[in-house]
């Protein structure tokens, strides 16, 4: 895919000066999708492989203040950048002259402007979908869509007003690959005991989501293949939320998973549904990363 650089007004079109690379965190840089703001650093950066994100689009629900506004969630790859202006800067822009960039940029590139939130706690957002960004009260606010090569990117971006820092989060859509053949997870499953699916659900239900029927498809093919075997669905989460919470949502899941896996053909009488709620993580969940990681179905060999 060939990305076009954002550039307007204050946003260099031609890229980052390489002498501000060198006061960036270890390990950042900006995403293809956009460059920074003169005289800024990369403070922070987060990237996951896929995940869920909602951006906030059209105007606020309600006319109360911090209004919620519609959520457009966007799973596939996502990235969080955090910028500051650096210390040699004496007059930083305002949070207005940021978002009045970002939209001038977004316009010349090409995107449309999915909501514009000029102001300080005027509008709200899901701050649950949208980690790293802030507590669901917009600042100088900016959401954005790019089409290319028929992918579409999804942008957000919060302004302070004060020192002229702002963070981003880009987003991708797409499907999330699911690796492993059937006849792979079904050697697995004979062989170590055990596969680790990733099945997509809505925020906090039990719902799987359409995008997930590849998954189930391999799953119940491997199960045929392994004609015989009886399976524990277990149902695993991350550690937000009360862990007797999650115990119980990780048991509700598991459920409409056997119930997918038998409409493909599978064997009811093979299938048991167990939640282990938080209690079982493989990776880290102090992280984005890990805990995407870890909101997982597992089928093992009883």
């Amino acid at each position: 895919m060939r990305w076009m650089a954002v550039g307007a007004l204050a946003l260099c079109l031609f890229g980052t000066d390489p002498a501000l690379a060198q006061e960036d965190a270890e390990g950042c840089k900006d995403h293809p999708l956009l460059t920074r703001m003169p005289n800024t650093y990369i403070y922070d950066c987060k990237s996951v492989q896929f995940d869920l994100r909602g951006f906030p689009v059209g105007p606020p629900i309600t006319q109360d203040n911090n209004g919620m506004t519609k959520i457009v969630d966007v799973e596939g790859p996502a990235w969080f950048i955090s910028y500051r202006q650096k210390d040699s800067v004496t007059t930083p822009p305002g949070g207005l002259q940021i978002l009045r960039n970002f939209e001038n940029a977004t316009r010349k590139a090409g995107g449309t402007i999915e909501g514009s939130y000029p102001g300080w706690c005027k509008a709200g957002y899901d701050s649950e979908k949208m980690p790293f960004m802030g507590n669901g009260c917009m600042s100088y606010a900016l959401s954005a869509k790019f089409v290319r090569g028929g992918k579409e990117t999804f942008l957000f971006m919060q302004a302070n007003n004060d020192d002229g820092s702002y963070q981003v989060t880009v987003s991708e859509r797409e499907e999330m690959k699911q690796e492993v053949s059937v006849n792979e997870i079904a050697d697995q499953l004979t062989k170590e005991g055990f596969i680790t699916l990733y099945v997509n659900f809505d925020t906090g239900k039990s719902t799987i989501k359409p995008d997930s029927a590849k998954t189930l498809d391999d799953a119940a093919g491997a199960l045929k293949v392994a004609a015989g075997l009886k399976v524990e669905v277990g149902g695993h989460t991350d550690n937000v939320g009360a862990a007797d919470a999650n115990m119980k949502l990780s048991e509700e899941r598991a459920k409409p998973v056997i119930a997918a896996l038998v409409e493909r053909g599978g064997a009811a009488d093979r299938l048991t549904a167990k939640g282990y709620g938080q209690t079982t993580p493989i990776a880290d969940n102090r992280t984005e990363d890990g805990r995407a990681k870890n909101r997982r179905v597992e089928l093992v060999k009883k």
